[in-house]
């Protein structure tokens, strides 16, 4: 399968290039900047690899989870490929990472597009779930994140109403009916989540939506503690969960832009939130880029090196 990066996105990842070179040289203590850099060590950036690592598998087991509660006859380590194999197109147009990884569980499984396709819906909302939950406890235990409040709630609330399948089946019911008569994309895309809505049922029972939720806030956590213990190793030791805050809320900002990777609006919320805490440019700008390094770039490499193999495992596509 050959992998496409779209124009916007080689465009944004050249302009947080410049962004940040132009931080560096301008802006910047440059002794400090690099006595910041040269305060790491290889096993302190292996911890930092290994804590996003383990958001990725608990974010995988979930996907096995849901994937078993919807009754599809997979393999577990399909399912485990099919979700870290996704991450190789995170910078491709339209979330493409996302489609390919229901057309190969709907290749792996056998059953038709339509059946798996809530499992991009939950997954999803799953994880805003998890980051709005971290986000929320962030505020009520950390200084200086009141501002951080409306979004939590915000994001809680969507989370909550992608997960509430007689809800969301109501609103976009209602959405169908105001455009059903125009036709068109948006309204066939009313009646495409209504259909998805159906299927969220089995997502909501208490044995699946716990454990769901459970693994997203381990998952993610992790993330925002190795956030935590890399300003601490450079020099910023900064409360655990106003770390933790500024991480989530990042994330939720890059994700709101709806650009590849939030690249570009992650980086800018990273630095000034960080700059509100009073952490240093010459240290904040340098922990950004680690910790998209070893994040977002670490789960595109890791996508890239099991494509090949996810594409590989699934089972032929059935005969019409």
């Amino acid at each position: 399968m050959p992998v496409r990066v779209s124009r916007l996105a080689i465009l944004l990842i050249a302009a947080v290039a410049l962004g940040m070179v132009a931080l560096a040289v301008f802006a910047t203590d440059w002794a400090a900047l690099q006595a910041a850099l040269g305060s790491l060590q290889f096993w302190q950036l292996a911890v930092l690899l290994g804590l996003s690592a383990v958001n990725y598998l608990l974010r995988a087991l979930r996907w096995r989870l849901c994937v078993r509660a919807l009754g599809l006859q997979t393999r577990a380590w399909g399912d485990i490929l099919t979700y870290l194999g996704g991450f190789g197109l995170t910078l491709t147009p339209g979330r493409l990472g996302e489609l390919v990884r229901l057309r190969w569980l709907a290749r792996d499984s056998g059953a038709p597009l339509a059946r798996v396709a809530p499992m991009g819906l939950v997954d999803r909302a799953s994880d805003l779930l998890a980051v709005a939950l971290l986000l929320a406890l962030s505020v009520s235990l950390a200084s200086g994140l009141s501002r951080a409040a409306p979004v939590a709630l915000v994001a809680a609330l969507v989370a909550v109403l992608a997960t509430r399948p007689r809800l969301l089946m109501a609103l976009t019911g209602f959405g169908w009916r105001m455009t059903g008569r125009a036709g068109g994309k948006i309204a066939r895309a009313f009646a495409t989540i209504r259909h998805a809505a159906r299927q969220l049922r089995v997502f909501s029972a208490p044995a699946i939506a716990l454990p769901a939720i459970a693994l997203g806030l381990i998952g993610w956590f992790a993330e925002g503690y190795a956030f935590a213990l890399l300003l601490s190793w450079m020099g910023a030791p900064i409360d655990l969960w106003l770390a933790i805050g500024i991480f989530v809320f990042a994330m939720l900002g890059g994700g709101a832009t709806g650009l590849p990777g939030g690249l570009g609006g992650a980086e800018a919320a990273l630095l000034g939130l960080l700059g509100l805490a009073a952490v240093p440019l010459a240290i904040a700008l340098p922990a950004t880029l680690i910790i998209r390094a070893t994040t977002l770039w670490f789960a595109i490499v890791i996508g890239l090196v099991l494509l090949p193999f996810a594409e590989r495992a699934q089972r032929p596509e059935p005969r019409a």
